[in-house]
């Protein structure tokens, strides 16, 4: 399965040619995806979280970009889960034009949990394994 969320890309997203500009893509995507999770109750702080894995740091992000967004709107981002290790997960994902007919960008991305006390990637927990079944490629 999978998850499509619209986003917005505002006016100051965009670069002098009026333009989504290169860098606002991941963070449309990373918005998509906390949207996401925060739904289903996860919290960066962890006395708030209905998950205990609270510390995550991307390890890895790749984009590759086909048609430019112009202007602002509310494009949608397309995410799904295409492996969930045990200390790291790889989400792939699209950023489609609002109607899904348009591919701007496709890539993916790499989280770690990560002990907060150590840095070090640490398992992940049940509870966010059985939450991100609903991602399962």
């Amino acid at each position: 399965m999978s998850h499509t969320r619209p986003v917005q890309v505002h006016f100051d997203d965009l670069d002098a040619m009026g333009l989504l500009h290169n860098a606002h893509y991941g963070v449309l995507v990373e918005r998509a995806i906390s949207a996401f999770w925060t739904e289903l109750g996860w919290h960066f702080d962890p006395a708030r979280s209905r998950f205990k894995d609270v510390f995550l740091a991307v390890r890895e992000f790749q984009i590759t970009y086909h048609v430019p967004i112009m202007g602002a709107g509310e494009p949608l981002v397309h995410f799904w889960m295409e492996r969930m290790g045990n200390t790291s997960g790889v989400y792939g994902f699209r950023v489609l034009s609002s109607d899904g007919q348009t591919v701007h960008a496709e890539g993916r991305r790499v989280n770690v949990n990560l002990d907060p006390a150590t840095l070090r990637p640490t398992s992940f927990s049940d509870e966010i394994r059985d939450a991100a079944k609903v991602l399962a490629a």
